[in-house]
């Protein structure tokens, strides 16, 4: 019913009873807002306690209230890898937190379109998980750690049926088995015909995966934190005892304490001003790691989709040209079968970048500038179309203003993803280089997901590993905690100044007044510098260049000044941690590819056109002094071993053709 002004004015002063009126009159409760199930008992369950920070930077000395918790693993993320890490904890009978700044289902693995690889052989029966393997390693351009892709290739088939029987609606062949199409890199019978490995929900596979997985760890009882917003690890001797974060809703500080921390953060997309990340993509994972005085892996490793939607940046899937979609320059020329004469159009996807760019330099770009591609799907059917792709459908209609069904879709190479990050083992265990081994495992932390570098992509990615990457390693994480933590095991306490650094910097942050610098305004500017002097191509003196910009960017960082003093949803607040977070991760990206004299994977340097397996066969490590932005490399040995000889061979290197 509509009401009046003054008949809205009168429910309004009425006293409330039940329904809608009874609402009108209700306090706010940020409590309730924080959208954690069990709030009420969480709170009986902790201890409060009050904390006073050493003089900050900022010069204040704040007391602020610390919430304490206590779990057996604490998971940072609500993507696939951080929510499958979870319910598999829960699953063997422990505590276990999830804290996460967004609502579960609006991590970036929703996503997600394409699918996830498995060799299932639903389409092609002769299909091998050693053939999947095989084309993994071939695609890291020999990067990838063998034991790790040997793992993840292996579990692969039973990872996909496992999540079938969870409920993720894949699409179906006319038997009723598992639709799978063809992608990118993949391969029958070690480089033959092109496989049909890809399994997928049309093409919201990402959608579908993150749902279904987030039914299950409620299913399970999996504790959530949600619009909590994890700022430090708490580190005591080279262990990791747990994470401090802050409530959103109302910036309340909570000290997680645990016997295990599971980082599954996701990448950091969001430090180029192109990408078809979303705006929350910032790294917070990976440089959480990197002041903890621990390094990050092959962050030179940027993987530049070769479809995103000119000047949107909105991703078209691979799937796409899985179905049939074929890249045409502006004389209409399917220009992909010169530079890939065997896979085309499904040839990796630093291939398909470098041959897109190659085309938009040479001065057959299409558009009024000549600075795009286009990619045709016109000449496939309709039925087909609304079937295997209906999201992409509508995204081109709403991004780009096209109907794929009768015109192309204008693209171009769009940063996508982070084959870096988070050194770690195939168990989940993140590593630390020391004199004595290159493979320590930092106690207390592991890691998975694209916040992660396993390294099963190594130097470029396969489409469609990613999802499997997330479900396979977030799911070893749980039994890697399994085996090592009994049950109900009694916690130490923290000691006494085990939250000094991360209080302190809470509090620099929140209270800085130093100077007059805007986050949005230093945000562009590094994002700019990255699009700008480490893309697709690159060449030493824009990489010195670059490197120059940053380092002076890098230095406003302390004059960054949040200027709203609210409490409740303090968006200048959380958007200054990201920024931290972003510029951190982008230094030490520009700083080791300007540091790697040759051209793996998506690392394209023009002055150094070849693979140097001689001089450069090795992990990047990076460690970073989060104060001065200062970065120190050093080199970690590639496993190029897998777990059995006899199950399967080591592939050795030899020139990438597809």
């Amino acid at each position: 019913k509509r009401f009046t002004k003054s008949q809205a004015r009168n429910v309004l002063k009425s006293k409330p009873t039940r329904g809608l009126t009874a609402g009108l009159k209700t306090k706010f409760n940020p409590k309730i807002a924080t959208g954690v199930k069990t709030q009420k008992s969480i709170l009986n369950q902790t201890n409060v306690k009050q904390y006073s920070t050493k003089t900050s930077s900022s010069g204040s000395k704040n007391a602020y209230t610390i919430v304490d918790h206590e779990y057996d693993a604490v998971v940072l993320g609500a993507g696939g890898a951080g929510l499958t890490a979870a319910s598999n904890l829960a699953k063997q009978g422990y505590k276990v937190a999830c804290v996460t700044k967004l609502f579960p289902t609006r991590s970036h693995t929703v996503a997600a379109q394409g699918g996830i690889n498995a060799a299932l052989g639903n389409i092609q029966e002769e299909d091998n998980w050693r053939y999947h393997a095989y084309d993994t390693v071939k695609g890291s351009d020999w990067l990838g750690d063998q034991d790790a892709i040997h793992y993840m290739c292996r579990e692969a088939p039973n990872t996909v049926i496992e999540l079938e029987h969870m409920g993720v609606p894949f699409s179906r062949t006319p038997e009723g088995k598992i639709y799978q199409r063809a992608f990118g890199g993949q391969s029958i019978n070690f480089g033959g015909e092109q496989a049909r490995r890809c399994c997928c929900a049309a093409d919201r596979t990402g959608h579908a995966l993150l749902h279904t997985t987030y039914g299950e760890a409620v299913k399970h009882n999996v504790q959530f934190f949600i619009e909590y917003f994890a700022t430090d690890l708490i580190m005591e001797d080279g262990e990791c005892r747990g994470v401090l974060a802050y409530n959103l809703v109302d910036n309340q500080l909570h000290r997680f304490k645990s016997h295990f921390t599971v980082i599954a953060t996701g990448g950091y997309g969001r430090a180029y001003a192109s990408c078809t990340s979303a705006h929350t993509c910032t790294g917070d994972g990976n440089a959480m790691v990197t002041r903890a005085g621990l390094p990050l892996q092959d962050l030179e490793f940027v993987q530049f989709h070769p479809t995103g939607i000119y000047g949107a940046g909105c991703l078209i899937t691979e799937g796409a040209r899985g179905e049939g979609g074929i890249l045409r320059n502006k004389n209409g020329e399917p220009f992909m079968q010169r530079y890939a004469p065997n896979a085309k159009d499904l040839a990796s996807r630093d291939v398909v970048s470098r041959s897109m760019m190659s085309e938009i330099l040479e001065g057959r770009g299409v558009g009024p500038k000549g600075d795009h591609i286009h990619l045709h799907l016109d000449h496939l059917d309709d039925e087909l179309l609304a079937k295997r792709l209906p999201g992409i459908t509508e995204t081109a209609k709403i991004f780009a203003g096209v109907d794929l069904r009768k015109e192309p879709i204008p693209v171009i190479p769009t940063v996508h993803y982070n084959m870096g990050g988070i050194p770690t083992l195939y168990s989940g265990q993140v590593v630390d280089k020391t004199a004595k081994d290159p493979d320590t495992p930092v106690k207390g932390l592991l890691a998975a997901g694209e916040a992660a570098s396993a390294s099963v992509h190594g130097a470029n990615r396969l489409g469609a590993n990613s999802l499997l990457d997330i479900v396979v390693f977030g799911r070893a994480c749980a039994h890697y905690i399994g085996e090592s933590l009994p049950r109900n095991s009694p916690h130490r306490p923290f000691k006494q100044d085990s939250t000094d650094f991360a209080l302190s910097r809470f509090d620099t942050i929140k209270n800085n007044q130093k100077g007059e610098i805007k986050v949005h305004d230093l945000r562009q500017e590094i994002q700019d510098i990255m699009q700008k002097h480490a893309s697709v191509f690159r060449v030493q003196d824009l990489l010195e260049e670059g490197v120059t910009k940053l380092e002076e960017a890098y230095q406003k960082i302390p004059y960054v000044q949040v200027t709203d003093p609210s409490d409740c949803y303090n968006v200048n607040l959380y958007e200054a941690f990201e920024l931290h977070n972003l510029a951190q991760c982008a230094m030490q990206t520009i700083k080791a590819a300007e540091w790697r004299k040759e051209s793996r994977g998506a690392h394209a340097r023009n002055d150094f056109p070849d693979r140097d397996d001689d001089n450069w066969m090795f992990h990047t490590l990076t460690y970073m002094n989060a104060d001065s932005g200062k970065v120190d490399l050093t080199d970690r040995p590639v496993h190029d071993f897998t777990l059995d000889e006899n199950e399967m061979h080591t592939v050795p290197p030899f020139k990438r053709t597809y």
